[in-house]
């Protein structure tokens, strides 16, 4: 979920404010950033249970994580009485997910260098208060032994608004809420014809990296039959709002064609004095005319629009700028690996170039084969004459030689593919993160998870 923002009141006049809102995200190539956001559960070490986000009992909680954090220059943000985010100057910040997934929103860094050590800071940070606590930290794509009811929700207006709507539009609408944890990259674009161009490569290859970082086989204790159950769990939350964005490949799309889709995409709310109005399933062109019964004759902001664009949940999702969300959430060593994988690929005129060509004669019934068989099968699902683990091979290919033509060294001289090493192990093996486990769950740990716990904790 989308950390603190600050309200813009300007008011929405007409859908070219709304169109204007996303061109406004352009920027030249040496103004790119990357933003790096990654989620982690955090557990009570004593018992291995979520933690609420106060313990009336007096054991930690998610607010005494927040608070600890004020140490290392974090200011608090509030709802309310309650403390739900920490930011900083630069622009990252530190948020809740709705079962107390802890995030790290980054700040738009320039490097993958840069954005990996600020993960690593962050890393150590939360280490230091978390021990204080008594608490632990994991990275996995979905809770592997708790069950819905065991988790505690955050409190916050917009997720009591969406707990409240999920089950109306979906079966596994809680448990993305709950029990997911997923690391992202956020990217720019340069133009219209630039953000189509990433856009339609970034929704292709989606699956791969899904593939990749395949991470979430357990649930509740047992395999689950999934290599990415977090995947899977979004093809049953909400179809009007998420998943796969096929409408990027018609012809014509663009920023007004992304305004028309958020535009059918239902509401979920909006912010009055500082509370949320729950708006789930309204219209937010009736908005736009006024005809919401909730806001009698009321027209939105443009801080309303941008609420809205952050409840839609495709695979890509764009603001002013492009959200990749399709990896599950993982251990340290690999949060470091999604921004330089996409910087690869997009970041280059050459790679960009070379994965279009990788995809763009690819059909929609060959996409969405792609998008409904990765959850289960990953690298092993079959696509033309070979696998997923080849399209692997071959977009890592690209993506290094991106990185090495971006020639962007650390203090010590490596180029940025360095951070590419995870997954060239797993794209060579053919074996996700997740098959590891499963081989680990059924030959070491003698049908245990209790093991998990220390092998992923950060």
């Amino acid at each position: 979920m989308s950390g603190p923002s600050k309200p813009n009141l300007q008011p929405v006049t007409g859908r070219d404010d709304l169109v204007a809102w996303l061109e406004s995200g352009c920027k030249p190539a040496e103004d790119w950033r990357l933003g790096t956001e990654h989620e982690k559960f955090c557990y009570r070490l004593s018992d291995k249970a979520p933690l609420p986000y106060a313990d009336p009992a007096g054991g930690p909680g998610i607010r005494d994580m927040l608070k600890g954090l004020e140490a290392y220059g974090w200011t608090p943000v509030t709802e309310g009485e309650n403390v739900i985010a920490m930011t900083r100057p630069d622009g990252s910040s530190i948020s809740l997910e709705p079962g107390g997934q802890l995030e790290l929103s980054g700040a738009p860094l320039r490097t993958v260098h840069e954005t990996c050590t600020e993960v690593t800071t962050h890393r150590r940070q939360v280490r230091e208060v978390a021990e204080s606590l008594g608490v632990g930290l994991i990275g996995l794509g979905f809770a592997p032994t708790w069950k819905r009811d065991q988790m505690h929700w955050m409190p916050k207006g917009r997720y009591a608004i969406m707990k409240a709507h999920m089950p109306r539009v979906g079966q596994l609408g809680l448990d993305m809420m709950l029990r997911t944890c997923t690391v992202q990259v956020n990217m720019d674009f340069a133009s219209e014809s630039d953000m189509v161009k990433k856009f339609r490569v970034a929704a292709a290859l989606q699956p791969v990296a899904t593939a990749l970082w395949a991470n979430s086989p357990f649930t509740e204790g047992r395999p689950n039959g999934y290599r990415s159950y977090r995947a899977h769990i979004w093809t049953d939350t909400d179809n009007q709002r998420a998943g796969f964005p096929e409408f990027a490949f018609e012809d014509g799309f663009g920023f007004e064609r992304y305004v028309d889709y958020l535009l059918d995409v239902p509401m979920y709310f909006v912010v009055r004095d500082g509370k949320f109005v729950d708006l789930a399933g309204r219209s937010f062109r009736d908005f736009m005319e006024g005809k919401l019964p909730e806001l009698p004759g009321e027209t939105p902001t443009m801080g309303d629009w941008a609420d809205h664009a952050s409840t839609a949940f495709p695979d890509v999702r764009m603001k002013k700028y492009m959200e990749m969300r399709g990896a599950d959430g993982g251990p340290w060593s690999r949060l470091c690996a999604l921004p330089a994988f996409w910087a690869g690929l997009l970041y280059d005129t050459q790679s960009l170039d070379a994965a279009w060509d990788m995809v763009k004669d690819w059909t929609a019934e060959e996409r969405a084969a792609l998008h409904a068989g990765v959850p289960g099968t990953a690298l092993k699902t079959p696509f033309r004459d070979g696998t997923v683990q080849d399209l692997a091979l071959e977009a890592l290919r690209i993506c290094r030689d991106g990185l090495g033509r971006r020639s962007i060294l650390s203090a010590d001289g490596a180029d940025e593919s360095g951070f590419l090493e995870p997954l060239q192990r797993i794209a060579e093996s053919g074996q996700t993160p997740a098959d590891e486990l499963l081989e680990a769950f059924e030959k070491q740990w003698n049908g245990s998870l209790e093991p998990l716990w220390a092998a992923y904790a950060y």
